[in-house]
Order: structure tokens, then sequence, then C-alpha cells
């Protein structure tokens, strides 16, 4: 039994989530014992909705490697074996609708956008998202250069920026960072390991790093294209609602009635790829019992754990996150709003789901060379960075196009100096790292402080998840950079020194 349900595993998955959550629970016990006082109802509601995130972030992380992972990774080999191209390209399309349809994050952006129906806003990000994956898949199996397929498109998305309102351009860069998540990271990257094995050369490998960062460019054009069509810049600007927890029957009755709400959002999200898998196993794939057993146990792990960090989420963070950008602006502790989001930034990385399948990749198709702990390390200076550049920006009321133009200008000048799978890896790290806790949490900070300042919503506290999108794609590559030029040099030393040996041995 303890086999057929992986409890071992399991329990390391917990102990792993319960290291990763900790410390941005401890910032915020902090802060709210020593700096702000909170109602002990929310702060209730806070401890429940930690205790929810480590047993989901658990279950997730377990059932993401059980099913999401290996049905990539099959359905991708499998595609490969066709060698049809037509055939791996429409595949590709539609399983990059079928899982951006799925993130939970891309809904919550999505009923923002009030003048236009949600399910018309997933629908065209989602189809966005398939278009691109399919160029991503192109560009694997024809060998085309990473950095010209970012430079192309990210260049004529700073042309199109010229083209749309100002309050439509954070929208259409936080998109591009929601619909990289929890469910199309680990999905997506087998994908593209699987559809790499068609080649055989020394770059087909790292080739697979990149394609996160090509999918991640789809809602950013798609969202250009719908404010020409719809004008979607005139967004809802309401602030959060923050429910009163007065009793511990408030508290049940607050999460009693986020659960189903979560679960169907989860339903919703798994349920095209679960549909699209069982078909491809009927028709093609036909994997053994103790194989599809696996990956059942699996989504089921996915699906109660994503229910559950949701839940915890949505019920215990966002409301809190919203309180504490509103009081710190209240009671004049503006000063220490800065300094506290760096923090923030630095833990919160380390809980987000789809970082760990992302680290988790880099370090098994790198050899090792590029160590899980290592990404997680840059990962955090860079969101550490991020957060505090954006909530300069929510605080000053700076254009966000200031910050994206020349920020992703230097991303794609960068790739001419490292190597391409330090560039690769930089571009796939800024669509994971903007995931659903800097949605959930730090968003609703932002819009805490924003409200309070009487900033503008729309301009000033969107943009953030676009903003923690870019700044890893910069970090990343000037460590990288600085570690090449090391290791060049100490490559140039080690010549020297043998060439040295070399003339005294002759000598």
């Amino acid at each position: 039994m303890n086999n057929k349900f992986y409890i071992k595993e399991i329990t390391d998955k917990l102990k792993e989530a319960y290291q990763s959550i900790m410390p941005i629970f401890l910032v915020v016990i902090v802060v709210s014992m020593f700096v702000l006082p909170v109602d002990t109802g929310q702060m209730l509601s806070f401890l429940a909705g930690t205790l929810l995130m480590i047993i989901g972030m658990g279950l997730f992380s377990q059932g993401a490697e059980m099913s999401m992972e290996k049905i990539g990774a099959s359905i991708g080999s499998k595609m490969t074996q066709t060698r049809n191209i037509p055939i791996i390209l429409i595949l590709s399309f539609v399983i990059g609708v079928a899982v951006t349809m799925a993130e939970p994050d891309l809904e919550v952006l999505a009923k923002t956008v009030s003048s236009i129906d949600t399910r018309v806003m997933i629908l065209a990000v989602s189809i966005g998202v398939g278009f691109f994956l399919t160029i991503a898949m192109t560009r694997i199996i024809f060998n085309i250069s990473l950095r010209l397929v970012l430079v192309f498109f990210y260049l004529l998305i700073i042309i199109g920026t010229f083209f749309i309102p100002q309050n439509s351009i954070p929208i259409a860069f936080d998109a591009g960072g929601v619909t990289t998540g929890s469910i199309t990271v680990p999905f997506v990257m087998a994908l593209g390991v699987g559809i790499s094995s068609i080649r055989s050369d020394a770059n087909a490998k790292s080739d697979s790093f990149g394609i996160v960062a090509i999918s991640s460019i789809g809602p950013i054009f798609t969202v250009i294209l719908l404010d020409l069509i719809f004008k979607i810049g005139e967004a809802n600007s309401s602030s959060i609602n923050v429910a009163e927890i007065v009793t511990t029957f408030d508290l049940r009755n607050d999460y009693i009635h986020e659960i189903p709400n979560c679960m169907k959002e989860v339903s919703l999200a798994i349920l095209p790829i679960f549909i699209f898998f069982i078909l491809f196993q009927i028709f093609s794939l036909r994997l053994n019992k103790d194989t599809m057993g696996k990956i059942m146990v699996g989504i089921v792990y996915t699906y109660v754990g994503l229910t559950l960090f949701l839940t915890g989420v949505n019920v215990g963070f966002s409301p809190l996150g919203y309180l504490l950008g509103t009081d710190m602006v209240a009671k004049n502790y503006t000063f220490m709003i800065i300094p506290l989001s760096i923090i923030m930034g630095w833990f919160i990385i380390k809980a987000e789901p789809a970082v760990k399948i992302l680290t988790k990749q880099v370090e098994e198709i790198t050899s090792g060379a590029i160590s899980r702990k290592m990404m997680e390390k840059c990962l955090s200076i860079a969101i550490a960075l991020a957060n505090g550049l954006a909530m300069f920006r929510v605080m000053t009321g700076i254009p966000i196009i200031y910050f994206v133009i020349p920020g992703y200008l230097l991303a794609l000048i960068l790739t001419f100096f490292v190597p391409r799978e330090i560039y690769g890896i930089a571009f796939d790290s800024g669509g994971v790292a903007s995931g659903t806790l800097t949605a959930t949490f730090m968003l609703p900070f932002a819009i805490g402080v924003c409200n309070a300042i009487g900033g503008n919503i729309l301009t000033d506290a969107f943009g953030m998840v676009a903003i923690v999108a870019m700044v890893p794609l910069i970090v990343i590559q000037v460590i990288g950079l600085l570690f090449t030029m090391k290791k060049e040099k100490q490559t140039t030393s080690i010549v020297e020194t043998d060439n040295e040996v070399i003339e005294l041995w002759e000598i």
C-alpha cells in the first residue's frame, strides 16, 4: 500500500513544501506582530491558508511528477516517432490551447477585463499560446536559433505597444506571465524534451529550453490584437473584497465557500488535458497498466493538491496581502513597503509550484552542471529585485512602458553574450517565476498600496506580474555572463600554466 500511494515520496514533498512556505509565513508573522496589527480572524485565516498551501504544494509536486511530466514526455516522444511534422504541429497547437485554458491564474486576470467576456478572453489567449507553442516546436525540429525567434517577436511586441492605450499594456504583459504556471510548465517542458529527441545533434537537448519563453509571447500578442478590436483597457479597477471574520464559524464558512470554487477551477483546468491524454492513450500511446495506474494516481494528487493550494492562497493569503498594503500606507509605514517587497520576493519564489518543476528539469537536462540550488538562488535574487522595482513603480506611477521596453531590449542584447543554454533557461524562468503567489499575494499587496495612495490600479498596480516575469531574464543572463567570463579566465590560466610547463620541459 505504501508503495502504491507513494507515502514516502509525498512525505518528502511535504517537507520541501514546508521549508519553502515557512519563510514567507514568518515574514508576515513578524510584520503582523511588531509593525502592523492584524485582526485575529484574518490571522487565523492566514494560518489555515498556510497549512492548506503546504499540504497542497506537497501533493501537487508529487502528482505533477507522476502525471503531468509523464504525460508530456510520453506524448512528445510518441509524436516524434511519427516523424510527421504537420501532425506534430497540429497536436502541439491543441495541447497549447488545452493546457492554457487549464491555468487558474489566467481566469483571475480575465475577470479584471470587464469590456470583454471572460471566456472569450481565456479562449483567445489560449489560442495565442497554442499558436506560439507550434512556433516553439518548429524551432526545435528545424534547429532554428532561439535568439532569432525571441528578438524577432519581442521587437514586434515593442512596436505593438505604441498602437494600444497605456491602460492595456500592463494587462498584455501580465497575461504573458500568468499563462505559464503550475499546469502549463510541467506539461510543456516535458513535451519539449520529448520533441527535442527527434534530433540527434549536440544541441538537441539544450534546445528544449526556450519552449516556455516562446509560449509566453503568445498572450502578449493576443491581448494587443484584442485591444485593437475590443478596446479591453477599460477594466474593472475595484478593490479586493476582504471578508470580515469574527468567529470560527465565519472562518469555516469562508473556506467552505471557496473550496467548491477552486474545485471547479481545477476541474476545468485538468479536464481538457485528461480527455486529450485518454484519447491519445486509446488511439496511439497504449501505455501499460502499471504506468497508467501511476498516472491516474498522479492526476488525483495533482487535482487535490492544486485545489488545496489555491484555496489557501485565495482565502488566507490574498486578503491579508491587500490589508497589509492598505494599512502600511494608512499608518505611515510607506518607507517599509519597498524593503518588505524585496524580502517577500526573495522567499516567495521558493513557494511557487512551477519553479520547482523548472529547477528540477534544468538540473536533469544539464546533468547537474546547473543545480537546483543555484537556480533557486538566481531566481530569489531576480524576484527580490523585481518586487522592489515593481513596488517602486506602483508608488511613483511611472508608466510600465519605461520599464518593459528597456528591460526586454537589455535582455535581448545579453543573449548575444551568453551561451544558448543560459539565455534559454533565463527566458523560461521569466514565465515560470511570475506564478500563483505573485498573482494572488503580491498583486493584492500592490493593489492595496495603490488604492491607499490614490493611484490608478490599471496603470500602476497591474504590471507587477510583468516586471516579475522580465527581471529574471536579465539577472540570470548577467550571472551567467559573469560565470562564463570567470570560467574562460580560469581556462586561460590553466593553458598558460601548461605552456610554461611545456617550455620548461623542452629546456
